[in-house]
């Protein structure tokens, strides 16, 4: 093959492995969606709900403790919670909320904030992974439940953080992408059908913190984007060579899914630590285009809808440019929360109270259109837990969790 083709081909293939995790349709085989951006292509929504809400379609009412999303894949519910004494992965019919079956992960994570997994299955083809609490990553047949491979963060050399493991893994290629932390490797590659270790990262041996994985094709080269506590890096997908790394000030939790377009990589944490947006040159140069505290996102996500970023900034609901970084508007008529968008509308969600809010997607200004509260809310949450599990969109319908309460409402339009 002629030398200059080489790099077309390598694209080429890495899109192919990449698109080929990714279930078709309006399927949401994963943590944030299909392109892990939570912005849903889906159409066809309603633009406005009832005082009381969207219709509900059912309530499964035994995930038990937990703040796991869901994948939504082929007409299956797979999420993470617990059962007799176990974090398991808990399968439903999307359509119904029927229970299909379990499969045993290992042990309960133990956490005052609330016990239970953090982190969302990943489905890829007939293959579901899913990482508990304690760091237990197993892969599991989507047919029947049967587990095909499992091992542990701690024999990768990692340590649970303080909150536990909250990372929902990636499957890119032949590879499944998890951030164990610690001396062996910050991040490790296991080949997805065996378990195997391919490769982690000799370079960075940082711990692990509670952020995801991000894809990505930048200046035409496959890159895998994570970060831990002080910076954020990209990766090469084939051997996990470190490419380029920057600075970024996290305190105490960094939780938040970077946010890929271009060449550009966005950023930000809570606990007072801001955002950054840097731009990638062909050389893996890095080059920092701004910084500031106008998103200071906690937990509950950001999503980039067209030029700007949406999210809470712990001081009440802002509009941030995505290029300058400016504040192009801020509300506080919905308590902190968690956040996806689809069909030109957000789906705001406040954490304490479980009210959520369907508002335009507007650059110039909040604009609420319809607000419900969630009912009934579980009576099993810990005093110091709220509703941390984000809304997802899939196939016109909203799903939301509180802990053991998993709720299905209609949002197609008629």
């Amino acid at each position: 093959m002629p030398s200059s083709l080489r790099p077309l081909t390598t694209l080429l293939a890495f899109s192919t492995l990449t698109l080929s995790t990714f279930a078709a349709g309006s399927d949401w085989p994963q943590w944030r969606g299909p392109d892990r951006s939570d912005v849903s292509k889906e159409t066809g929504l309603l633009k406005s709900w009832p005082a009381e809400g969207p219709k509900r379609l059912w309530l499964f009412e035994n995930a038990g403790h937990g703040y796991s999303g869901p994948a939504i894949a082929k007409g299956k519910y797979y999420t993470i919670g617990t059962r007799d004494g176990s974090e398991i992965l808990l399968v439903l019919d999307a359509n119904t909320g029927q229970e299909l079956w379990t499969a045993k992960l290992g042990g309960i994570l133990d956490n005052g904030w609330g016990g239970g997994p953090r982190g969302t299955p990943t489905v890829d083809g007939d293959r579901v992974y899913a990482l508990s609490g304690p760091g237990d990553l197993v892969c599991i047949s989507t047919a029947d439940g049967k587990i095909l491979w499992q091992t542990t963060m701690k024999k990768l050399g990692g340590k649970t953080p303080n909150w536990g493991y909250s990372e929902s893994v990636l499957v890119v290629g032949p590879h499944v992408l998890c951030t164990p932390g610690g001396a062996q490797g910050t991040v490790a590659a296991l080949d997805k059908l065996t378990g195997k270790v391919a490769w982690q990262t000799n370079e960075l041996t940082e711990p692990a913190h509670y952020s995801s994985i991000v894809p990505a094709q930048i200046n035409g080269q496959p890159q895998l984007i994570q970060r831990n506590e002080k910076s954020v890096f990209g990766l090469a997908p084939k051997d996990g060579k470190l490419l380029w790394q920057t600075g970024f000030p996290g305190r105490t939790a960094v939780i938040p899914t970077p946010i890929v377009r271009g060449n550009e990589v966005y950023v930000t944490a809570g606990y007072g630590s801001g955002s950054k947006l840097v731009r990638i040159g062909a050389d893996n140069q890095v080059t920092e285009v701004y910084e500031n505290k106008v998103m200071k996102n906690h937990h509950g996500g950001v999503v980039l809808v067209g030029n700007h970023v949406y999210g809470h900034n712990d001081n009440g609901w802002v509009c941030q440019d995505f290029a300058t970084g400016a504040e192009s508007w801020m509300n506080k008529s919905l308590g902190k929360g968690a956040i996806t968008s689809a069909d030109g509308m957000l789906y705001c969600l406040d954490e304490r109270s479980g009210a959520l809010v369907l508002a335009e997607v507007s650059p110039t200004a909040w604009k609420e259109i319809s607000r419900f509260t969630l009912s009934p809310q579980t009576k099993i949450r810990s005093e110091k837990g709220k509703i941390w599990t984000h809304p997802v969109i899939s196939h016109g319908k909203l799903y939301l969790r509180d802990q053991d309460l998993i709720y299905c409402f209609d949002v197609k339009a008629p």
